[in-house]
């Protein structure tokens, strides 16, 4: 299922901090058989979706310290993020921010915000 989002996205970069997700279908059934349309659970403060991409990480500073004669490397470091391609993660609505290319919605979603992944790790196996 991811696979397919891929292709279309590749060239985003995404910036820091957040993560690119693929809001689930959010139509369910409750216990008893009610249907509860998307219209309702859109509602809900919390949310769950499928990461698509992730950026770098937490950025800090560096403390290499400048010299006339070093030459300047100054590569961003970054501290990674615990959020990985393929989770399915549970993150609060009200800090997303939704964006549509080619015809689909996403979400940029802070890693602040998420607030458990799920993840299917048959590489373990």
């Amino acid at each position: 299922m991811i696979q397919e989002y891929l292709n279309s996205v590749d060239k985003f970069i995404i910036i820091g901090d957040r993560v690119l997700v693929k809001p689930r279908d959010m139509e369910t059934h409750t216990k008893s058989g009610l249907v509860l349309p998307a219209s309702v659970k859109e509602k809900e403060e919390i949310q769950s979706g499928y990461i698509i991409k992730t950026g770098p990480g937490y950025p800090i500073p560096s403390h290499d310290i400048e010299e006339a004669w070093k030459e300047n490397t100054s590569e961003p470091k970054y501290i990674g993020m615990q959020a990985k391609e393929g989770d399915l993660a549970i993150y609060l609505k009200s800090r997303t921010h939704e964006i549509e290319f080619e015809n689909d919605k996403f979400l940029i979603v802070p890693h602040a915000a998420i607030l458990l992944l799920i993840r299917d790790d048959h590489e373990l196996e």
